[in-house]
């Protein structure tokens, strides 16, 4: 049995994280940390878990009683954590926020499944990827893997009202977002940075090189990815295009082929051959990708669920590797038909 510990668990993550361990049959939650909850009630926070769970926050730390802790942090109080606290070395880490997933002064590998699996089954310390981040670039791994990312690239991507946290802003109130559509971080997400690394790891040396426009400027040599994210009017899911110019044609088939062929030991992404849509996805794992072909230009749809395949699911997709479990084991969930 893993014994976990979750920080920063009154989140929605932090929530979502307790919901599906619960029901994971190789786990104990030892304990679920929250400072300004301490002594509440985990379903006084998350009460869709009443009749669930009788745990209660604590404001302690039982380092000696856990095997792994998840970070549930807002993105930058990770590596404040781990610098102010002694975490004792047999304890696994599994960091849901940004601090650790550029390649950096730190041991922490960055969990995406579908490239790293093999390393994050060794790791001690795990980045987990940002919610954009994944389902964008499963879209674009088996045409970087490939060398066909030689020009600029085009991404939209709509996510929910959850991915912006549970802490209300301007922005996610209901009677804002209700009814409504907006742009925000319009070429400036923070989740290209992981993007651009990931992409770079995998293109072959002849490929050129992703830009990083963040930290680089659009005059560096190379290729961009102009990502526009909207704020869509739904709690959870994203959904993303992609439209990719090839240097020539290619057949729908071999595109198609790629991809099925990049995914086929992936337990959690698929390849469709039919157009997919967001309603297939929202409460699961999974990842659908779909690729049409026009000309010399492709169009790759990809979608997630932002709390699941972007955050928590894909977090216990890490552990269950890190403790050598099958990589599906407490995340058999179903997308409603409805």
């Amino acid at each position: 049995m893993v014994k976990v510990g979750i920080l920063g668990a009154a989140g929605y993550t932090g929530g979502e994280l307790i919901r599906v361990l619960l029901n994971h049959p190789s786990v104990e939650i030892v304990f679920a940390n929250s400072e300004s909850n301490a002594g509440n009630p985990v379903s006084d926070v998350h009460e869709s878990l009443v009749g669930e769970t009788d745990q209660r926050f604590t404001s302690q730390l039982p380092w000696d009683q856990v095997d792994v802790v998840f970070f549930c942090f807002g993105h930058g109080k990770s590596e404040v954590f781990i610098r102010e606290h002694e975490i004792p070395s047999h304890v696994k880490i599994i960091d849901l926020a940004q601090d650790f997933r550029l390649v950096g002064n730190h041991d922490f590998t960055y969990g995406l499944p579908e490239v790293n699996r093999l390393k994050i089954r060794s790791s001690q310390h795990v980045a987990n990827p940002g919610c954009f981040a994944t389902c964008v670039q499963l879209g674009l791994l088996p045409l970087a893997k490939a060398g066909l990312l030689t020009h600029d690239v085009s991404i939209n991507a709509i996510t929910g009202s959850t991915g912006a946290g549970q802490k209300p802003s301007a922005t996610t109130h209901f009677s804002w977002r209700d009814n409504n559509f907006s742009v925000y971080k319009l070429f400036t997400h923070q989740h290209l940075h992981e993007i651009c690394q990931t992409l770079n790891e995998l293109r072959p040396a002849s490929a050129p090189r992703v830009i990083d426009t963040l930290n680089e400027g659009f005059s560096s040599q190379g290729i961009t990815l102009d990502f526009i994210p909207y704020r869509g009017d739904f709690t959870r899911g994203i959904f993303c295009t992609e439209v990719i110019t090839l240097d020539q044609e290619m057949a729908a088939d071999k595109v198609a082929s790629l991809y099925r062929e990049f995914y086929q030991d992936a337990v959690f992404t698929h390849y469709c051959e039919k157009e997919i849509n967001m309603k297939q996805v929202v409460n699961t794992n999974k990842a659908l990708l779909h690729t049409e072909v026009f000309g010399r230009k492709i169009v790759v749809t990809s979608t997630i669920d932002n709390l699941l395949k972007g955050a928590v699911g894909q977090a216990v997709q890490n552990m269950n590797l890190m403790f050598n479990l099958p990589e599906q084991t407490g995340l058999v969930l179903k997308a409603s038909a409805f």
